[in-house]
């Protein structure tokens, strides 16, 4: 459907990079990716491959339970945890000076005194610029959020029950942090994580929603996936 037809006059971009186990970078210690053709259409009559993949390669979402003792798993979650309202935060010039920048609640704070308070069960996104190295050695190390700032958008409700956080890297953790405090704090309510994202140009600062798709794999993790940001009509007053 293009943009033209979208009701209302919304418009929807891809958030997700293309699976293609050629150009991925890889989780140390997850499974590499393959897509293996199975059936030709010259052999078989129609073509298929099978897809072998980690639950968090590439473009992905994460379920509570992939880091809280009895968080909701995949197959436990709402299609409306799935649907939520997005802010996108460019730390891009910070994070090219530092490989290893943690944002830090100046750096939101100053976001709301340009674009207004993130809106209540927010996906605060992070633009970091490391969708551009995505496929090198490049993407490790990476940005992410500090501790006291997870804490901070959870405390003050920006998360709220249903929102969570989305960055172009790995995770919203900084990649030195093996302790993962920042999943640990998103993940502790009904929240998600976008991770690897792509095309962030496209999103606005605020105004649109993302929708993420994927299997829902019983009891899993999350869940790789093809995510749509949903943008208001051109000339909206709230895009950024």
């Amino acid at each position: 459907m293009s943009g033209d037809a979208m009701p209302g006059g919304l418009r929807l971009v891809v958030l997700s990079h293309v699976n293609d186990p050629a150009k991925v970078s890889v989780y140390p210690g997850d499974p590499p990716p393959r897509l293996e053709t199975v059936a030709r259409l010259e052999r078989d009559g129609f073509y298929l491959q099978t897809v072998f993949a980690g639950e968090h390669t590439g473009t992905h979402w994460g379920a509570p339970g992939h880091f809280t003792p009895g968080g909701l798993l995949a197959d436990e979650l709402t299609p409306e945890d799935l649907f939520r309202p997005a802010v996108k935060v460019d730390v891009r010039a910070c994070c090219a000076a530092d490989p290893g920048y943690a944002v830090t609640i100046a750096d939101l704070e100053d976001w709301e005194r340009r674009h207004g308070r993130v809106p209540t069960g927010s996906i605060v996104v992070l633009w970091t610029g490391w969708e551009e190295r995505f496929g090198t050695d490049a993407f490790l190390p990476h940005p992410g959020f500090a501790p006291e700032t997870a804490r901070w958008l959870a405390d003050t409700g920006r998360l709220g029950e249903r929102g969570g956080t989305g960055t172009d890297a790995f995770s919203p953790d900084v990649s030195t942090d093996s302790s993962f405090a920042v999943s640990r704090i998103v993940y502790r309510r009904r929240r998600i994580s976008l991770e690897v994202l792509a095309n962030l140009a496209s999103l606005p600062a605020t105004g649109a929603w993302v929708l993420c798709g994927g299997q829902i794999n019983k009891a899993g993790s999350g869940s790789t996936a093809l995510i749509y940001g949903v943008l208001p009509p051109a000339g909206s007053p709230a895009v950024g």
